[in-house]
């Protein structure tokens, strides 16, 4: 689970992984699903989006867990192969966004799991360089996403 330097179809990114001891499909299928990412994600409080499950063109807004609650536009710009990756707004008040609302440009973390023998996964985290020190969000993140999969097994 330490942080690597790797390429991406992105380019360079920060990998942040670990392994899960459950299959693929469960752990794909919590990245995926907008309900679940403020279960999961420590920098996201809510979800506004009008699907569920994500796909290449989805388009919604994440309201950050940072003081006044800022939302940032988010747009899914791959989705295939049990790997995500989308870009997102800077995070604006409602008021600036008004004025100044550039859009989703900003490449964000992707996501991607890795089955290995069909009852384990890899789950990485990609981040953009600029944003290594959101690794360890992350590791937070890759932590609770590990519990939240034994919880759906065990149901």
């Amino acid at each position: 689970m330490t942080p690597s330097l790797s390429r991406t179809p992105d380019g360079m990114r920060v990998e942040v992984d670990r392994v899960v001891d459950a299959p693929a499909d469960v752990l794909w299928g919590l990245l995926r699903d907008t309900t679940r990412w403020p279960d999961w994600g420590p920098s996201v409080r809510a979800v506004d989006c009008d699907v569920r499950y994500v796909e290449t063109g989805t388009t919604g807004r994440v309201q950050l867990d940072a003081p006044g609650g800022p939302w940032a536009r988010f747009r899914v710009t791959t989705c295939e192969e049990y790997r995500w990756t989308w870009s997102v707004s800077p995070p604006l008040t409602d008021a600036l966004r008004n004025v100044l609302d550039i859009g989703p440009t900003l490449p964000a973390t992707g996501h991607r799991v890795e089955s290995l023998d069909g009852e384990r996964c890899r789950v990485v985290f990609e981040i953009p360089p600029l944003a290594a020190g959101y690794a360890v969000v992350c590791r937070r993140a890759l932590a609770t996403l590990d519990e939240l999969a034994h919880e759906r097994i065990e149901k």
